[in-house]
């Protein structure tokens, strides 16, 4: 069946198979959900998508450069939210517990491990790490990905046990300096990708570059006498993302920067705004066409809120302050069941 609707920029389509007289499960008075960006690419490329070889030897259907989605991280009352698709369970503990393994700068895979957390298993292991030529190694060193180029961007990497205090350039301190004392900086930035690194990498930087921009209520003139806005800022986030899996990274890489969205503005005292996400290279692994077909039939649910401990107080925690999973209560998640997609590595 035809679309009812079709996407322009970053609008969002309301349910393809709506039956044609133009109802739709939306009310006209309300917005789309918002996860019928996700879905609706989803069936963008199932459909137009070219086949084209790949890596893993798995073979994907891929389309360049899809319009911007953006997600919506506060209600009207303050609310968080959490952009968590419901179309299929999301592994939550999983994401927050990479995301926080990001934030200390960790590259061992034990770690995660160790909290039954399994998803950097295949491009740890011994045979895949040999695979690569990282041959001297040790199983579980991811080498400098992620949370060393956040943390120690710049600094020599010699193995995931030495000590790097101090070493290389804290881009995330730098965020979280500048929204504090400077939000109005356009260099508020944080970036994974760095060439001089890539080839000591288990796996190069995916999602690989976020901007953030702290808004506050507009001012006619605008005030232009104190540096230091008075008023409360909204945090936005714009991540850019080089690869993206659509069936299992994108889900996940949704709710991880939706959340380091949220743990920023704890930590500078904003209101969360909004996460934007810009695609490069938007695929689906042949061996997920199956699955992500079943994905799409289905109703969006109402996303999530999301609740941190008041021991995290706002403008009183730090990036360093003991951030544990079990800081982060999700309530109202009721997706659909999940559907079981295969890595590929």
């Amino acid at each position: 069946m035809a679309p009812t609707a079709i996407d322009v920029g970053s609008e969002i389509i309301t349910n393809p198979d709506a039956p044609s007289n133009g109802s739709s499960h939306t009310p006209t008075d309300q917005k789309p959900h918002e996860e019928y960006q996700y879905l609706n690419l989803i069936r963008e490329i199932l459909t137009h998508g070219e086949h084209r070889p790949d890596r893993t030897g798995t073979g994907t259907l891929a389309i360049p450069f899809p319009p911007q989605h953006r997600y919506t991280l506060s209600r009207p009352d303050g609310t968080p939210i959490l952009p968590l698709l419901t179309t299929k369970r999301v592994f939550l503990r999983a994401v927050l517990a990479e995301l926080l393994w990001f934030i200390r700068g960790d590259t061992h895979a034990k770690t995660l491990q160790d909290q039954n957390v399994k998803i950097w298993d295949g491009n740890a292991s011994r045979a895949y790490l040999d695979s690569i030529g990282l041959t001297d190694r040790e199983e579980g060193d991811l080498g400098p990905v992620y949370g060393f180029q956040w943390r120690h961007f710049g600094a020599e990497y010699g193995t995931a046990h030495d000590d790097y205090t101090g070493k290389g350039v804290d881009q995330l301190a730098e965020v979280v300096r500048k929204l504090r004392h400077n939000p109005y900086d356009r260099r508020i930035i944080l970036s994974a990708w760095n060439p001089a690194d890539l080839g000591k990498m288990a796996l190069p930087p995916c999602h690989m570059f976020a901007q953030f921009y702290v808004s506050f209520p507009r001012q006619t003139p605008p005030s232009t006498s104190d540096s230091q806005p008075k008023s409360k800022g909204v945090l936005h986030t714009l991540l850019y993302q080089r690869s993206c899996d659509m069936g299992l990274g994108v889900p996940f890489n949704i709710a991880s920067y939706a959340l380091l969205t949220h743990i920023l503005s704890r930590i500078c005292d904003l209101v969360p705004g909004t996460l934007t996400h810009t695609m490069g290279d938007a695929h689906i692994y042949l061996d997920h066409s199956e699955a992500l077909q079943t994905q799409i039939t289905r109703e969006p649910r109402e996303f999530p809120s999301l609740e941190i401990s008041d021991r995290m107080v706002p403008g009183q925690c730090e990036v360093d302050s003991e951030w544990k999973v079990e800081d982060f209560v999700v309530k109202g998640y009721e997706p659909h069941k999940g559907i079981a997609m295969k890595m590929s590595v």
